[in-house]
């Protein structure tokens, strides 16, 4: 598990940024997974105020997504579309249908994803250590294939739909995005193996300061 420390959220967000920025800029496709939260929102800010990067050449994905409709204020892909996707051309945009219900939404995703493994994931981290909306103890876990419904989420709304921890494991970049000093324990825990977000061994962490457990695996890059 590596980790970059970074002074504050918005160096987070610039990080994760460039790390986006010239992943598509190098392939000619890419297949890219957004991630909801503050974090994640400041990195598509920096995005879309990026001149000519090939949007045109990626596939959006989502990591995860509730079970509302798409111009709810909960839903990752407003959040996405009013940061990022209304402002740029992607090829294509892969929306989760939340709004279909847990089940039905998952299906329907699951071959998507499964068509080939993500190129670039970006995830957050819970106080409690969950990522996307894989959460502790939550059968979502064990799910076999690369798209899961979740039903009772600690936190609302409970009905979600979730990669699974094989589809983050196969992508082929993933990197989590984490700031704030109520996620160092979390932190703390993913280097252990014990929280959900500590289950993808290939992951890359990029975190403020604030959010960074004092670990000697842990390197500054100011």
């Amino acid at each position: 598990m590596l980790i970059t420390v970074h002074d504050d959220a918005e160096a987070v967000a610039r990080a994760a940024a460039r790390i986006v920025a010239e992943t598509i800029g190098g392939a000619e496709r890419t297949r890219l997974a957004l991630a909801g939260g503050s974090t994640p929102r400041r990195c598509h800010e920096l995005l879309a105020a990026m001149p000519d990067l090939p949007w045109e050449r990626v596939a959006i994905f989502f990591g995860d997504e509730r079970c509302v409709p798409p111009d709810s204020p909960d839903s990752n892909y407003r959040m996405a579309a009013d940061s990022l996707l209304d402002r740029v051309r992607a090829g294509s945009i892969h929306r989760i249908a939340g709004e279909q219900g847990a089940e039905a939404a998952a299906a329907a995703y699951e071959p998507l994803v499964a068509a080939a493994p993500l190129d670039l994931v970006l995830l957050g981290i819970g106080p409690d250590g969950h990522t996307a909306s894989l959460f502790p103890g939550n059968p979502a876990l064990d799910a076999a294939g690369y798209v899961t419904a979740v039903h009772r989420a600690p936190k609302p709304p409970p009905d979600r739909v979730s990669l699974t921890l094989r589809a983050l494991r196969e992508a082929r970049r993933v990197v989590f995005l984490v700031a704030g000093a109520d996620k160092e324990n979390a932190v703390r825990q993913a280097q252990l193996g014990t929280v959900p977000a500590g289950l993808i061994g290939n992951a890359e962490w990029l975190v403020s300061r604030e959010a960074a457990p004092s670990r000697r695996s842990v390197s500054d890059n100011d």
